[in-house]
């Protein structure tokens, strides 16, 4: 479980990273508010990828336990 949520962590932040970067808003002349965005942005990628990995895990287990019967 460690290693998913290691490799989501991962591809959010990769995805992330790229989506700051292609960025054409003006910057903020704050650095903290840099990293606040930054790292909300972090958080809501995570949160989307988590659940949608823990949905289809959970779903699939189901469907195959369903299908063993």
């Amino acid at each position: 479980m460690k290693k998913n949520l290691l490799k989501i962590l991962a591809l959010s932040l990769f995805i992330t990273i790229i989506g700051s970067l292609m960025d054409s808003d003006p910057k903020e002349p704050i650095m903290a508010m840099r990293f606040l965005e930054f790292f909300a942005m972090l958080g809501i990628i995570f949160i989307f990828f988590s659940i949608i990995y823990y949905a289809s895990t959970f779903l699939l287990r189901k469907i195959k336990i369903l299908a063993s019967k």
